[in-house]
């Protein structure tokens, strides 16, 4: 696999090709905003979407409302989450050198999830304490993380990602006592939110992070040549001037600066940083140049879809969408670990 990479950095990328993928999946993300805005518990058909995007005065006001005021916000809200997931995903993946890699699968979710919990019990507000303490619950996660996985053994992928489970474990049982030990209607939101809930979704949750995402991609793309070299390996990536301290730490910091805001509105969704990036590498290779635009606006396009399956599936009920991304992701991870995961183990 290193070969493989390693052919891959060498051979000059294209910047046309990420052009066009990225554009061909940016139209597909536009579809499915599209399709999921006509999709609900209330029909709203393509003529009335048309109308409402146009500015007609004739559709109804409640049509507006339904379609502007609920689930457009949702919809963009999924759309962030499942960039931002993806990315912290796909950059994990490359440091640890490791598939089975995620945000989720490390804790960085769950420490930004016992950080927003705690914000609830608090009664903090969703605006400002919450995100506030998701940070810190992220930034605690990684900590803790790099310190048990570096205590013996380096910066060793396998201790790492073992380090995160034992943490994600830890994490979510304070959650779960948290949601044991509320009395009122803290409670069912706690209960619905720790498995993904972005009913709650609004413009300005979107306002506040969208910039915090866009720097975040920005930063870590520049860094994808470096990314590239430490997936290939460290000796690689020493010789050719990388400072692989540097740089993994700068990805720790930025990726859980994103997970844990991202957590504090969408709650704990899983799998999305496993799935995505792996279709992705399947498809177009190594090059992360060209995996970072695709791995983002793919996560989009899928948290999209799966939110639109998570509420519509058992209308007019719905399902927290971590319930879709589980019964997608659960069969990949372990495809992965039968498939892959003691090869890159090994390297």
């Amino acid at each position: 696999m290193g070969q493989m990479i390693q052919q891959t950095i060498k051979r000059p990328l294209s910047p046309m090709r990420v052009i066009r993928i990225s554009l061909a999946l940016f139209l597909f993300l536009i579809f499915t905003i599209l399709l999921s805005m006509l999709l609900g518990t209330a029909d709203v058909t393509i003529v009335q979407l048309w109308g409402i995007l146009t500015g007609d005065a004739e559709v109804k006001e409640m049509t507006k409302l339904i379609v502007l005021n609920i689930r457009l916000p949702r919809i963009m809200s999924a759309g962030l989450a499942g960039f931002s997931l993806s990315l912290g995903g796909l950059v994990f993946q490359a440091i640890l050198r490791n598939p089975l890699a995620d945000p989720y699968i490390l804790g960085v979710s769950s420490g930004g999830a016992f950080g927003a919990v705690l914000g609830i019990m608090l009664g903090f507000s969703f605006n400002l304490g919450i995100p506030l303490l998701s940070f810190a619950g992220a930034m605690l996660t990684i900590y803790l993380v790099l310190v048990m996985g570096q205590r013996k053994m380096g910066m060793e992928s396998s201790t790492i990602l073992l380090a995160g489970v034992i943490i994600n474990a830890f994490f979510t049982a304070i959650i779960m006592f948290f949601i044991s030990t509320a009395v009122d209607d803290r409670l069912h939101t706690m209960l619905f939110w720790l498995y993904g809930d972005l009913s709650q979704s609004a413009y300005v949750q979107f306002a506040i992070i969208a910039p915090v995402v866009v720097m975040a991609f920005i930063i870590l793309y520049g860094l994808s040549r470096h990314l590239n070299l430490i997936t290939a390996g460290e000796e690689t990536a020493l010789q050719l001037g990388v400072d692989i301290k540097r740089t993994k730490m700068i990805c720790f910091l930025v990726v859980s600066l994103v997970i844990g805001l991202v957590v504090s509105f969408s709650g704990l969704i899983g799998f999305v940083g496993l799935i995505v990036p792996h279709l992705g590498r399947m498809v177009l290779g190594s090059d992360h140049r060209l995996l970072m635009p695709v791995s983002a606006l793919g996560g989009a396009v899928f948290l999209i879809a799966a939110d639109t399956v998570a509420r519509t599936i058992i209308s007019p009920s719905e399902l927290p969408v971590g319930v879709i991304t589980a019964f997608i992701g659960a069969p990949f991870f372990i495809y992965l670990l039968k498939t892959r995961g003691s090869r890159w183990t090994r390297s």
